[in-house]
C-alpha cells in the first residue's frame, strides 16, 4: 500500500507542476480564490443593515462617485455591496447544481457503459430524450412548476444538464471495459461492484473532475438566465437577480449602466475562470493537448 500511495503522491506532484505551467489555469484559479473570499467575507464585512431599504440614505440611481464606487440602484442601495453579496448565491447555485448534474451523469454513464442488454438501452434512451429537449426550456418549466427557491434552481439545472456528462463518462467506461486487465478481472470472478469500484471509477474520475469545472461555468450561466427571467429566488441576491431588477426598474431607460455592467462582468469573469481551470486540468489529464 505504501508503494501505491507513493505513486499517487508522485502523480499528484507531477500533475500540479503541469497545471502551474499553464498560466491561464493559474490565473483562473486566482480569480476563483478571490471570488470564494468575497463570497465568504462579503456578507460578514458589510452586514445585512447595509442593504436594508429602510435605512438607506443615498439617492436612487446615483452614478459612481466617492461615496458609492459603483453608484446606487433604484432604492439607493450601493451597487458594489449588492454585487459583493450576490457572489455567494451565484457560486453556491453553480457549484451545487454542477455537483448534482455530474453525479447523475456519472452514475448513468458508468451504468450504461458497464451493463449490457435492456438496462443500458433504457438508460441511453432516457439520455437521448434529455439531449433532444432544450435544456433551458425544460429548466424554465421546472422552475415555474416547483416552489420558488434556490433549491428549485439547483434541481432545475442539475436535472436537465447531466446528459452531456453521461455521454462522456459512458465512452470512457466502454474504453476501460475493453482493456485486458478488466477482462482478466472478469475471468477471475470479479463481480460488477469490484470491476466498477477498482477499475472503472479510478479511470473515470479525472475526466469527471474536468467536466465538473466546466459544468460549474454552465450552471452559473443557467442560474443567471433563470434569475434574469424572474424565476430565481427573490429572497436571495444573485448576479442574475440584480440583472432582473435592473431590467424591471428601467436601468436601461435611465442610462444607469453601473447597475448593469458589474453583475454582468462578474458572471463573465467567474465563468471564464472556471473554464480556464477546466481547460488546464484537461491538459494535465490528456498529454496530447500539451503544446
Amino acid at each position: 500500500m505504501s508503494v501505491v500511495w507513493e505513486r499517487r503522491r508522485t502523480a499528484l506532484r507531477s500533475g500540479w507542476r503541469e497545471f502551474t505551467a499553464q498560466r491561464s489555469g493559474v490565473a483562473g484559479l486566482v480569480v476563483l480564490g478571490v471570488a470564494v473570499a468575497v463570497a465568504v467575507l462579503g456578507p460578514l464585512l458589510t452586514g445585512a443593515s447595509a442593504l436594508d431599504v429602510t435605512r438607506v440614505e443615498a439617492a436612487a440611481w446615483e452614478p459612481p462617485g466617492p461615496g458609492h464606487w459603483l453608484g446606487t440602484d433604484h432604492t439607493g442601495r450601493s451597487v458594489a455591496l449588492l454585487v459583493l453579496n450576490g457572489t455567494g448565491a451565484s457560486m453556491l447555485v453553480g457549484l451545487t447544481a454542477a455537483a448534482l448534474s455530474v453525479a447523475i451523469g456519472t452514475l448513468v454513464g458508468i451504468a450504461s457503459g458497464h451493463f449490457r442488454g435492456w438496462p443500458a438501452s433504457a438508460l441511453m434512451r432516457v439520455t437521448d430524450f434529455f439531449l433532444v429537449v432544450p435544456q433551458l426550456v425544460l429548466a424554465i418549466a421546472l422552475s415555474a412548476v416547483l416552489p420558488r427557491g434556490l433549491g428549485t434552481i439547483v434541481l432545475a439545472i442539475g436535472l436537465t444538464s447531466w446528459p452531456a456528462t453521461a455521454r462522456v463518462v459512458r465512452a470512457q467506461t466502454l474504453a476501460v471495459e475493453a482493456r485486458p486487465y478488466v477482462e482478466r478481472a472478469h475471468a477471475l470472478g470479479g463481480g460488477h461492484l469490484h470491476v466498477i469500484a477498482h477499475h472503472v471509477v479510478p479511470a473515470v474520475l479525472p475526466l469527471v473532475l474536468v467536466n465538473t469545472t466546466l459544468a460549474v461555468a454552465s450552471s452559473i450561466v443557467s442560474e443567471s438566465t433563470l434569475a434574469f427571467l424572474g424565476l430565481g429566488d427573490p429572497t436571495h441576491l444573485s448576479w442574475g437577480t440584480l440583472l432582473h431588477q435592473a431590467q424591471l426598474f428601467g436601468a436601461v431607460s435611465k442610462e444607469a449602466w453601473w447597475f448593469l455592467l458589474p453583475p454582468g462582468l462578474g458572471i463573465m469573469g467567474l465563468v471564464l475562470a472556471f473554464t480556464l481551470v477546466g481547460r488546464a486540468l484537461e491538459t494535465v489529464i490528456n498529454p496530447r493537448l500539451r503544446s
